[in-house]
């Protein structure tokens, strides 16, 4: 399967609400969404995961459901994505043994990422590529430099993250960036739907050579 599917959309708050956030990326066919709700409780969480489930169910969108792999598990979610800190891939894989689902990784730097890859994840997160302030400890930017040389030596295929918008995609896809992953570029915007199809026209443009 082509590893350059493009979007990635994390939902953290969105304004226009989850849901109407989820049905705009179904019908923008973004290949991976994925619900994050730091700080929530997890009876929350599970209820919104499973409106979310039922929106995706069926369609080419897969939903991923960050930190939490029982939640992803109990929600019927297509994979679960792990920080750093989080449980081990190979836990998460023992307790979730279910076939075809999706353990995605975030890496930080490049002697993350080559360890995340001998794991053989889905996919690895690289970044923060720009600062972000949606984390409350924040990860050092590593530019766009690292993140080149970080994607290029990359074995599986990898997500750049972190303070990416419409003013600055163009500038990683063209230092080798396939896939990207968008955070408050949407769920900063009411109208989700018109924000993903402002960044898949511009990976569309970048992606074909004139």
């Amino acid at each position: 399967m082509d590893d350059g599917f493009g979007l990635y959309l994390v939902m953290t708050d969105p304004v226009a609400g989850y849901e109407t956030c989820a049905a705009a990326a179904v019908r923008r066919g973004v290949r991976y969404l994925q619900l994050r709700m730091k700080g929530a409780p997890r009876e929350t969480v599970l209820e919104t995961a499973l409106r979310i489930r039922e929106i995706t169910r069926g369609s080419d969108t897969l939903f991923i459901v960050n930190d939490d792999v029982t939640i992803a598990r109990d929600s019927g979610a297509d994979g679960v994505h792990l920080g750093q800190g989080d449980l081990p891939l190979d836990e998460a894989r023992r307790l979730w043994p279910e076939p075809g689902k999706r353990f995605g990784l975030s890496t930080h730097d490049e002697d993350q990422a080559r360890q995340a890859a001998k794991l053989d994840p889905a996919y690895i997160g690289v970044g923060p590529v720009f600062p972000t302030p949606t984390k409350a400890v924040a990860d050092p930017a590593i530019g766009v430099d690292r993140m080149a040389a970080i994607v290029a030596a990359s074995t599986v295929p990898a997500v750049v993250i972190g303070g990416i918008r419409s003013g600055n995609l163009a500038e990683i896809l063209r230092r080798g960036a396939r896939n990207f992953c968008v955070v408050r570029a949407v769920n900063g915007r009411p109208d989700p739907e018109n924000a993903i199809r402002e960044l898949q026209a511009i990976w569309r443009r970048e992606r074909v050579p004139a």
